[in-house]
C-alpha cells in the first residue's frame, strides 16, 4: 500500500495596513529604536484597527486569498483547524467564524491554541486527517491579533508584538513530498514566566482585575529567552538527527519570529547559513501563531519542489516543536 503523507499545496498571508513603526513606540513608552533594533531585530510591526475587528479577520482574509490562489472551491474543504492565542471570543471558536466567512459549509472546524508554536502543531494534529485517509483538503490557519491583548504601558511586550497570519492547505501526496516528521514538546512549569493572569476561569474578568491591568500579556523576558534560545535550538537539530539530514541537506530554516537573536542561536546550532533562514521579523515583528505561515507566504516563490525545510517554534506555556517537510511543488 502506498503511503499517504500530507503536502502543503498552497500558502497565503494576510496583514492589516497600519504600520507601528518603533519611532512611534518611542511616543508611547520609554524606548528607542535602536534598543528595540538591537534586542530583538524589529522595526515595524502591523496592527489590525476599527471596530469589532478579531482575529477571523485576519483569518477570512487569509484562507480567502489561498483558495483563489489554488483554484479551490470553499465548500471542498472537509477540515479548518485555527492556531490562535487571540480567538475573537471565548466561543464559538474563531475557526467556526471563518468557515461561516469564507463558505467552507461543509468542513468540521475548530481552534488550537499553543500559543506560539501553535501552527506547527496544528500543522501536526492536521497532518494525521490526511496521513489516514480520512480527509482530501484541510485548512491550517496559524493568525492572531495580539494587539488586543498587549500592554502599550509595558515596554517589554508591546515592543515585540504584531497582528497578522497564514493559511496552508494540505492534500494527500504519495510522491514522497510533505510533512516527512515533527517532534513536539511541552512543559506546564514554564506558566509563570509567561501567560495572561485574568479573563480565564481561573480568575474571571472583574472590575479588580482590569484596574490591575491583568488582561494582558505577562512576560519575564530573561526567563523565556534563556528557554526559548535553548529548546528552539534543540529541537530543531533533534529532528535534524533523527532524519538524517545534515545542514547541506536542509534547503530552508523557517523559525518563530520572536527574536532575532533565539533565530540566530537555532540557525547556528544547526549549522544553516543565514542565507537559509527566512526571516521577516524586522517587519510585523512577533504575530504569535502566524509567524510560520506569513514566512511561508513571503519566500514561497523561493522553494522549489523537494526542497527540506525544517519549521521551529517555541511559545508560552512552555511549548516548542518542530517539523520536517519536503516542499510539495514550484511556485509559478
Amino acid at each position: 500500500m502506498t503511503k499517504i503523507t500530507a503536502a502543503i499545496t498552497g500558502v497565503h498571508g494576510w496583514v492589516p495596513d497600519y504600520v507601528l513603526t518603533n519611532k512611534e513606540l518611542e511616543t508611547m513608552v520609554e524606548t528607542n529604536d535602536e534598543w528595540i533594533t538591537s534586542r530583538t531585530g524589529i522595526k515595524e510591526r502591523r496592527i489590525l484597527k476599527g471596530e469589532n475587528q478579531g482575529t477571523s479577520v485576519i483569518g477570512t482574509q487569509a484562507v480567502k486569498g489561498l483558495l483563489e490562489k489554488t483554484g479551490n472551491k470553499a465548500e471542498d474543504i472537509d477540515l479548518l483547524i485555527c492556531a490562535t492565542t487571540t480567538p475573537d471570543m471565548l466561543f464559538p471558536a474563531t475557526a467556526n467564524v471563518i468557515s461561516n466567512n469564507v463558505g467552507a459549509v461543509n468542513a468540521f472546524s475548530y481552534d488550537l491554541q499553543a500559543a506560539c508554536s501553535g501552527f506547527i502543531f496544528a500543522l501536526s494534529t492536521a497532518s494525521q486527517f490526511i496521513e489516514t485517509g480520512k480527509y482530501k483538503k484541510v485548512v491550517v490557519v496559524g493568525a492572531d491579533k495580539m494587539s488586543s491583548i498587549i500592554d502599550y504601558e509595558d515596554r517589554q511586550t508591546c515592543i515585540i508584538f504584531g497582528d497578522g497570519g497564514g493559511a496552508v492547505l494540505l492534500e494527500p501526496d504519495t510522491e514522497g513530498y510533505g510533512i516527512k516528521d515533527s517532534i513536539l514538546h511541552t512543559d506546564g512549569s514554564g506558566e509563570q514566566f509567561l501567560h495572561m493572569k485574568a479573563g480565564g476561569s481561573r480568575k474571571p474578568a472583574s472590575h479588580q482585575t482590569l484596574d490591575a491591568r491583568e488582561h494582558y500579556v505577562y512576560q519575564e523576558g530573561s526567563q523565556v529567552f534563556k528557554f526559548a534560545v535553548t529548546n528552539m535550538a534543540e529541537v530543531a537539530a533533534d529532528i535534524m538527527a533523527k532524519n538524517n539530514l545534515t545542514s547541506d541537506d536542509v534547503a530552508w530554516l523557517v523559525p518563530h519570529q520572536a527574536n532575532k537573536r533565539i533565530i540566530d542561536a537555532t540557525a547556528n546550532r544547526m549549522g544553516v547559513s543565514s542565507d537559509k533562514v527566512m526571516l521577516n521579523i524586522h517587519k510585523y515583528g512577533n504575530t504569535t501563531s502566524g509567524t510560520i505561515p506569513l514566512c511561508l507566504w513571503e519566500y514561497e516563490s523561493q522553494m522549489k519542489r523537494g526542497d527540506n525545510i525544517v519549521l521551529a517554534a517555541f511559545g508560552g506555556g512552555f511549548t516548542w516543536g518542530s517539523v520536517y517537510i519536503k516542499w510539495a511543488y514550484d511556485s509559478k
